[in-house]
């Protein structure tokens, strides 16, 4: 008997587990056929951080009836953090489930899939070799990833794992879109553009077809992810075919703390005028540029805006040149569109900041796109701030990336 055989039950509980390089979210939901459109709340997160003291893990859990546990571990391993963490699934004042064994299924986010992973795929001892191969990649988040499965199987033992790649919504772009301008070889050994934030850019785009009640495979839409990092997808007949994003998630747009795309001329001027090493060049593209190296305030776009506000000449400098690199990049996604029905914008900046989706729209003015300046200012999530009259419709979605995981992880395995 199959896996997706094995596991085709009316409910089930798909604990996600989303590893970062320093920390680690989880949730379990419970899926039944009728819940699978909509967003549902997840039964029990947790979410375990080490950046705040060496040694230690901090815990945080909360469950959908209104209990939350928050505590110090003495732990450096991933390991023993999550034996703990997910002990309180069927344990102590959050237990919502009887026993482990509750639990049918694992979905993890893993970051790069390279050019071997266009779908999400059960976890086998092969697909836990790719992920390995692929941290030269993806080095800041593969290697977590996969310590995230390999916790699992010590702790739950042979429950079903499914691998969901950020990289697999963009892994059929065409060539011409992910190749590189340098020598056919490169293309061949692997270096081209993958793209990122896949989980995101796929959930928003189907999210906005039941918003606006459309097909998603007769849409054009520009997807923008835009939190710390950032990134747009060009999503037509429901399949990303260009987005911002590389061979690594530092291409493309202005971020918080990433310089974006550049021209490569710097970084060869760099390496041979000022004898910068590598180490110090990638910790100033990915830590000490974007909004934070502009401004030299902050990556926090909200603490940009206030130090704006107190008439700050180079925080207003970095918010233009944002605007002006989010402006730049959607006009390349319209081109690999050939149109536009509708602008979607998600993550923290892209769902809460106001003045930059209002300025981003600005330049677009002349597709007939029009915001509803009163519902742009609203604290709203999943709806549509365009005027009544715009050609284009605007949505702000909240995106739900775990939820996306696990609907990936029930699509996998449901029976038809």
């Amino acid at each position: 008997m199959s896996v997706a055989h094995f596991l085709c039950d009316v409910v089930m509980k798909i604990l996600v587990l989303n590893a970062g390089s320093s920390s680690q979210k989880s949730c379990l939901y419970e899926f039944k056929p009728e819940t699978l459109a909509a967003p549902s709340r997840p039964l029990w997160e947790a979410e375990i951080d080490w950046t705040h003291h060496q040694g230690l893990a901090e815990l945080k859990v909360a469950t959908a009836n209104g209990v939350s546990v928050e505590e110090t571990l003495k732990s450096e391993s991933r390991s023993e953090a999550t034996d703990h963490m997910l002990r309180t699934l069927w344990s102590g004042k959050t237990k919502i489930i009887a026993q482990q064994s509750d639990i049918d299924l694992v979905g993890h986010r893993v970051v790069h899939g390279g050019l071997e992973f266009e779908r999400s795929t059960f976890v086998t001892a092969e697909v836990k070799a790719a992920i390995a191969r692929l941290a030269e990649l993806a080095p800041a988040h593969n290697p977590a990833n996969l310590e995230g499965i390999v916790a699992i199987e010590q702790i739950l033992g042979a429950v079903p794992q499914v691998a969901v790649f950020d990289t697999a919504f963009h892994a059929q772009m065409p060539e011409v879109a992910a190749i590189y301008p340098g020598p056919y070889e490169w293309f061949e050994e692997g270096i081209r553009r993958y793209g990122f934030h896949g989980i995101s850019h796929q959930y928003c785009a189907a999210r906005a077809a039941e918003i606006l009640d459309r097909d998603l495979n007769e849409l054009r839409l520009v997807t923008c992810h835009l939190g710390n990092g950032c990134s747009l997808a060009a999503v037509r007949d429901g399949r990303s075919v260009n987005t911002t994003m590389g061979f690594t998630p530092l291409a493309g747009l202005m971020m918080g703390s990433r310089s974006g795309s550049i021209d490569p001329g710097v970084i060869l001027h760099l390496l041979r005028q000022q004898k910068y090493s590598v180490d110090r060049l990638d910790r100033i593209l990915n830590q000490e540029s974007g909004l934070v190296g502009i401004s030299g305030l902050s990556s926090d776009l909200r603490e940009i805006l206030a130090a704006m506000a107190q008439g700050n000449a180079r925080a207003r400098l970095a918010f233009d040149a944002y605007v002006h690199s989010l402006q730049c990049h959607i006009g390349a996604m319209l081109a690999s569109l050939g149109g536009l029905d509708a602008l979607v914008f998600t993550a923290g900046i892209g769902e809460h900041a106001a003045p930059v989706r209002a300025a981003a729209c600005e330049a677009f003015a002349f597709l007939g796109l029009k915001l509803d300046p009163e519902k742009n200012a609203q604290s709203r999530l999943d709806w549509d701030i365009a005027a009544s009259d715009s050609a284009v419709r605007v949505l702000v979605i909240h995106t739900e990336e775990d939820w996306e995981i696990a609907r990936e992880c029930w699509k996998l395995t449901h029976c038809s």
